[in-house]
């Protein structure tokens, strides 16, 4: 049986401050939009904010003039239906790479966002094929988008254009994730029980197929080096994968209902599952081990038992964090996006110190580094 955290006095408790609001077009004035908005997304560089407004359609708004638009105007902001509309073909698009707001037609339900970067020197797996029909520059920003259909489509941000159709899975696709290090390779995960792997930079070929999940997959995720993949869905299990070899590392247990969501630390040492049991679990990703035990919907630190902060939410689908972590974005079932500050406050020693050496060694090398046990402790994160 799971234990839970003690309970807080909830006058003990600060609420969250909301900075913002983007509220979805009420029907019927636009049939294709205020409903679940199953998917937020930040691009990598900070540039652009992008969310499901339900059914069909994307928006796309510059994210520094989203929080001026805040700060000069309140809260609220109603988004504006008359505001640049891209086809799903194509767009003359305007003055390449300078943000601004548009709204993308997908052509299906969409449930699932990602933004992918390009670096050049990152060359494709595939060496066998000498011409492709995209290059992609330092400067591209791309957007991947699931479908009800199972259909991956692929974006250019700046332009609106699309410029994949990805066709493979036959359900649909839950989640997207681009490897963190501008190799452009996507992995996408589907209610047909599969995780698949894309190469953008090879006119999108796919790859390999990941076998293991023995029903729907809800979420993966990268971790910042790229080297390994965590997969979520309807079973107790967490996956990780060698996304080198693309073999399964282990399956982690602990869970005592579907696990949702996932995602990896910034150093790449902790490991954050959600599953319907209303735990988050914090895991070491190299030993297995559960570190942690969280209730959800909540700001925490991870050394403490109680949380930072609350951030009422009615009807929550998704959530995600800014690139900087300032600003935490929730999607909502009425097709709307609500945003609140990040807790600030100053981090230990101990956790400058963690961060600082688990950016380059995992949970094993750590451990057998001819250091006091003392410092040894210092260094770790334990049970």
């Amino acid at each position: 049986m799971a234990s839970f955290p003690p309970r807080v006095n909830e006058k003990e408790i600060v609420r969250s401050r909301t900075i913002g609001e983007l509220l979805a077009p009420v029907a019927p004035f636009d049939k294709k939009c205020g409903r679940e908005n199953w998917t937020v997304a930040f691009a990598p560089d900070g540039s652009y904010f992008a969310w499901s407004q339900g059914h069909r359609t994307v928006k796309l708004v510059p994210w520094s003039q989203c929080l001026k638009n805040f700060l000069l105007h309140g809260t609220k902001n109603i988004t504006n239906s008359s505001s640049l509309r891209l086809s799903r073909q194509n767009s003359d698009g305007g003055q390449k790479n300078k943000p601004r707001e548009h709204i993308i037609d997908c052509g299906d339900i969409v449930w699932s966002l990602a933004f992918g970067s390009s670096v050049p020197e990152k060359q494709s797996r595939c060496v066998n094929i000498e011409w492709h029909q995209f290059r992609f520059g330092q400067d591209q920003l791309l957007l991947a988008t699931g479908l009800n259909n199972g259909r991956i489509k692929i974006w250019d941000v700046y332009t609106g254009k699309l410029l994949l159709n990805l066709v493979d899975h036959t359900e649909v696709v839950r989640d997207l994730t681009f490897a963190p290090d501008g190799s452009l390779i996507l992995v996408s995960a589907s209610r047909d029980k599969t995780l698949r792997v894309w190469d953008l930079k090879d006119d999108g070929n796919m790859m390999k197929v990941l076998r293991g999940h023995q029903n729907w997959v809800y979420s993966c995720a990268f971790s910042p080096d790229s080297s390994m993949l965590c997969s979520v869905g309807a079973s107790k299990a967490v996956f990780l994968w060698n996304m080198d070899k693309y073999t399964m590392i282990r399956k982690l247990e602990g869970h005592h209902h579907d696990v949702v969501a996932c995602d990896f630390s910034p150093d790449g040492a902790l490991l954050a599952t959600a599953s319907y049991d209303t735990r988050v679990y914090i895991w070491d990703p190299h030993t297995g081990d559960i570190l942690m035990e969280f209730g959800m919907v909540r700001f925490w630190r991870i050394d403490e038992d109680y949380p930072v902060q609350v951030a009422p939410l009615s009807n929550g689908l998704c959530c995600a964090f800014s690139t900087d972590g300032s600003v935490l974005a929730a999607g909502t079932h009425d097709g709307s996006v609500y945003f609140w500050a990040t807790p600030r406050q100053v981090p230990s020693l101990q956790h400058l110190c963690r961060m600082s050496i688990r950016r380059v060694m995992p949970t094993q090398e750590v451990q057998e580094l001819p250091i006091p046990s003392k410092v040894l402790e210092f260094l770790s994160y334990r049970i």
